[in-house]
């Protein structure tokens, strides 16, 4: 290949086994250019769009298995926001480059030249792979006021390593082969330029975030609808990426609204208070407000520990505002089990009842009942049950709220532990 190699044309073959990066790679623009080593991704401030510059005598050096992997490199920074959003306390630093480089090439073994911030590999053999790059990070930062690790004398050489003060921006010139050099010592260069990441007002990052996103998920459909699969993209970066584009909701905040909102009012009569109508002349009127609320738990053992405990403390900071009667139901409901959780009172969970759930049976005792609003904590593994007198609400796992057993038109919310 002569240097003038252009990459748009290669792309579709270099990708043509990884699905989900080539849709990716369709909404990116890519252009050559001699200023950088070797590759970089960045915002440009002008059009809100990524793109990604890439050095053509760089690629030129590299096997098809190595730019393919360096094209995967660079869509993953964009994938995970660390030109936008994810940067640490007190701007950009070289180990920050090598912990989002850290994170990423962690799914990428054997597929970048060599040279690159590898965990597992010198001088990084002490760290783990799969970590996000803020756990990298505190784990650079840790070595380094220590003198572990990478820092150590065994790991790199300390004199000399142009790594005193933590800063720099990666990207170091590419040796004979298109390697990554370590610049003569130190902690070795980044594998790509990650300069001017962070540096876009908040107004252009934020149009370019909700760019991606949008990008990523229809990348993710496409990949769904066309049966291609992900290629080598892991299951859990699978859920990772998926987690990322799926609408983020407070559960906790969710939960206030649906029992403050089921709020009913009393009014009585009392003089002691002035009627400010009608003042000395009519007794005035006091108001109660106060929600009746029905919490129905699936005693099934997929429900887990983890979430019942979450959800109880959160109902421990409501009870402020309603009363609760919780109703423990597997394929029915056992009365002498139900109990009320008076207004102030402090409850601790328990399991009280094993077997399959089914979602008529608590539902028919709250509709017998004067409720105000119905809440079910469960697994979502059972058939659509009857229509619900009063406004009903479902709370479960997210790996549940993804994949339920029956749809329905009423709130289902996922809640985070």
């Amino acid at each position: 290949m002569s240097k003038d190699f252009d990459l748009n044309k290669h792309t579709f073959r270099l990708l043509r086994n990884e699905p989900f990066f080539s849709a990716v790679s369709r909404r990116v623009n890519k252009s050559a250019s001699t200023a950088i080593p070797t590759a970089g991704v960045r915002l440009n401030k002008d059009t809100a769009q990524f793109e990604m510059i890439y050095n053509p005598e760089f690629f030129n050096k590299l096997s098809d298995e190595h730019k393919q992997g360096v094209l995967m490199h660079e869509f993953y920074h964009i994938i995970y926001g660390h030109i936008t959003d994810r940067l640490p306390e007190g701007g950009m630093s070289k180990l920050w480059n090598i912990a989002t480089d850290l994170a990423i090439n962690s799914h990428l073994t054997g597929r970048l030249p060599e040279g690159c911030c590898m965990p597992g590999s010198k001088p990084f053999e002490s760290y783990p792979s799969g970590k996000a790059a803020e756990w990298y990070f505190e784990k650079l930062k840790q070595d380094q006021e220590g003198g572990e690790g990478p820092f150590s004398k065994e790991g790199q050489p300390q004199e000399g390593d142009g790594d005193g003060d933590g800063q720099g921006q990666g990207g170091g010139q590419p040796g004979e082969n298109g390697e990554p050099s370590n610049g003569g010592g130190g902690l070795p260069d980044t594998l790509d330029d990650h300069s001017g990441w962070g540096e876009a007002d908040e107004e252009t990052k934020q149009i370019a975030k909700e760019r991606m996103k949008q990008a990523v998920m229809d990348a993710t459909k496409e990949v769904n609808q066309n049966g291609q699969g992900w290629g080598s993209v892991s299951a859990e970066m699978r859920k990772q990426i998926m987690d990322m584009i799926s609408p983020k909701v407070d559960w906790r905040k969710v939960l206030r609204y649906f029992i403050k909102t089921s709020q009913r009012s009393s009014k009585r009569s009392t003089v002691r208070r002035v009627n400010k109508r009608f003042p000395y002349i009519h007794a005035g009127k006091r108001v109660n407000r106060t929600a009746n609320i029905a919490i129905s738990i699936d005693q099934s053992g997929s429900v887990s520990d983890t979430m019942l405990a979450s959800f109880f403390s959160e109902l421990g900071e409501l009870a402020q505002f309603a009363t609760f009667t919780v109703i423990p139901f597997d394929t029915r409901v056992d009365e002498s089990l139900v109990y009320e959780w008076k207004k102030g009172q402090r409850k601790t969970w328990e399991r009280v009842m094993c077997g399959g759930t089914c979602f008529n049976a608590p539902t028919k005792y709250v509709n017998e009942r004067s409720f105000d609003g119905h809440i079910i904590l469960t697994d979502l593994m059972a058939p659509k049950p009857i229509p619900s007198k009063c406004q009903r609400m479902w709370m479960a796992s997210p790996s549940d709220v993804a994949n339920p057993y029956f749809k329905t038109n009423e709130r289902v919310i996922a809640i985070e532990p």
